[in-house]
């Protein structure tokens, strides 16, 4: 089947045809660098970076861009998220981004979340905002009031179309609040006076200041991929105003269509309510990483599709971890069984449930990337190569080969859950030769009846992380 998605713009599944054959060009929502990334942003950029690594899987070539957010993003009190910090910890803005920003991408390098093609920060991109806007008041969808620029709601007659909310319900939802020089209270700002105080502050033909939050990615996405592009991402949470606003000014401005498909992402929640800084209900993704792999952090973000919520706790966590080394647990099996497995062909037989698997992975994912049913096509192909590598029957290395390429190319390099033969460095090999010499000097101790010294091993090696199975076939080892 064709891939279909749910477009938020239409709020219907619809087949999805790339602006340009071949090509897709996606732009996502980034983070603002103001603190520590946490697992809410862990489901948002892991469910899009497997977005990604399966529209390359499909053949497609993708640009993929997503912005930083270093200025711009104010809190309900109008001050900038990242001047706060600063204050706080009585540091310069800029120390703040490149803390946060170089935090952000380890956690994602930890992740596995492969690294846009593009990452535009909003500061860097100050001109091309001024000039969107001069634009927006050269066409009469915005004006100049003391040295702000306003954008006239009004004059845009679909804005609410992603949202669905009509013009006379937005008042509830604007975050400006200084009103009295605005034409209306539901118009939103694209620049914005500085202030004494303010540090970030920019020359503009209206006097100093700083762009407003919306217009940085409305100019950034122009820039890198035209005023029309396929795929726009983001969280639930910023549909209204941030989305809402930039398809606006963005079609105004360039009088096209800006995103075709709007693909949003579901929150990360605890116990029912969003995870976030300002609640002070969140888990840092390093943390996270303290007591668990980054795979099972993965595991836990696609637990559910990826427009759903997931609710944290530690059961499901633990969940996620022992769904994860049932799959692993059958890789690393495979893994350890090529290595002495007899070269010749033993018939294939097994390439048919293979193919199989592999015919109905593609399937799910084409149904708007449904990674959950993803992750179980996997599942139950793990029961199968369990059944097949414990039955005591022969299994050519031709065939442990295809199971491994399969859980390679599906696991890992689309859902980036299986990661690479732990022996494929030198030190992976120096381990996994270690642990085999404990494992064969456990065996000798066995077979001269030294259980003590046989029990010291096992547990030896479970305190520092790795698992002995013994099996009708022999022992296989696995890190915890």
């Amino acid at each position: 089947m064709a891939l279909k998605v749910f477009n938020v713009l239409g709020r219907e599944k619809v087949d999805f045809v790339p602006l340009t054959p071949g090509y897709v060009n996606i732009y996502v929502c980034g983070p603002t660098v103001y603190d520590h990334a946490h697992l809410g942003h862990a489901k948002n950029y892991v469910n899009f970076d497997i977005i990604v690594r399966y529209l390359r899987f499909s053949g497609l070539n993708v640009l993929y861009v997503q912005n930083i957010t270093d200025v711009g993003h104010l809190l309900e009190s109008q001050e900038d998220r990242i001047l706060k910090k600063a204050r706080e910890i009585q540091a310069l803005p800029m120390q703040i981004v490149e803390t946060y920003a170089r935090s952000y991408f380890e956690d994602m390098d930890a992740l596995g979340v492969k690294r846009p093609d593009i990452s535009p920060r909003a500061s860097g991109h100050i001109p091309e905002q001024i000039k969107m806007i001069e634009t927006l008041i050269a066409k009469g969808n915005a004006y100049e009031v003391n040295g702000s620029v306003y954008f006239d709601v009004g004059s845009a007659p679909g804005y609410g179309k992603l949202s669905n909310r009509k013009v006379e319900q937005l008042e509830a939802g604007t975050r400006e609040v200084v009103r009295d020089e605005k034409r209306s209270p539901e118009d939103f700002a694209l620049w914005k006076r500085a202030e004494p105080e303010h540090i970030l502050r920019w020359d503009s033909p209206w006097g100093e200041g700083f762009p407003g939050w919306h217009i940085e990615c409305s100019a950034m996405a122009k820039k890198y991929l035209g005023p029309t592009f396929d795929i726009h991402g983001g969280g639930i949470d910023n549909i209204f105003p941030h989305n809402e606003s930039e398809i606006a000014q963005s079609e105004c401005a360039n009088d096209a269509d800006f995103a075709r498909y709007w693909l949003i992402g579901g929150s990360l929640t605890v116990d029912g309510v969003k995870m976030s800084k300002s609640l002070g209900n969140f888990i840092t993704i390093k943390d996270a990483l303290r007591d668990y792999r980054p795979q099972v952090v993965r595991m836990f973000a696609m637990s559910a599709h990826y427009g759903s919520p997931v609710d944290y706790s530690e059961e499901a966590m633990r969940s996620a971890n022992a769904g994860w080394e049932r799959l692993f647990g059958a890789v690393r099996l495979t893994r350890s069984m090529m290595a002495s497995a007899p070269a010749g062909e033993d018939g294939g037989a097994f390439r048919e449930r293979l193919a199989q698997a592999r015919a109905e992975f593609i399937s799910v994912m084409d149904d708007d990337f449904n990674m959950p049913k993803a992750v179980a096509v996997l599942q139950e192909l793990t029961r199968d190569v369990n059944t097949l590598l414990n039955s005591g029957q022969a299994v050519g290395r031709a065939t442990l080969e295809a199971i491994n390429d399969t859980y390679n190319q599906l696991g890992g390099d689309v859902l980036g859950i299986i990661p690479a033969a732990e022996a494929s460095s030198s030190n992976g090999q120096r381990e996994a030769g270690l642990i085999q010499l404990l494992i064969d000097m456990r065996k000798q101790a066995r077979a001269n009846k030294n259980y003590a010294e046989s029990d010291r091993i096992r547990d030896e090696l479970a305190r520092l992380g790795v698992v002995l199975e013994d099996r009708s076939d022999g022992t296989v080892w696995r890190v915890n």
